[in-house]
């Protein structure tokens, strides 16, 4: 498997974890949350270094997105971060 795509996964669990904290009065609760995490991987994290280039903030932002529908849609037992960063790379990358 690509190191790019665990580099990506553990970013994105960061993202996680950090916007938890984040938003913590609302348990987490964002309905913008896209938009936080392209800010934080694009703005706040070595994303840009493992892609080769700074990613598009609204295509990352949509890229998100649509992954979350389609997770939501057809539901697997891997996790949310690993069919994320596979996309995020397939597509940056």
């Amino acid at each position: 498997m690509d190191d790019r795509v665990d580099r990506v996964r553990d970013l994105l669990h960061e993202a996680g974890a950090t916007h938890h904290v984040v938003f913590r009065l609302t348990d987490g609760d964002d309905p913008d949350w896209a938009t936080w995490y392209t800010a934080w991987l694009v703005d706040h994290s070595e994303l840009p270094e493992v892609l080769g280039a700074r990613p598009v903030p609204s295509e990352l932002t949509w890229l998100l997105v649509q992954a979350d529908k389609d997770v939501t849609a057809e539901p697997s037992d891997a996790a949310w971060e690993d069919v994320y960063a596979a996309r995020i790379v397939e597509h940056f990358g």
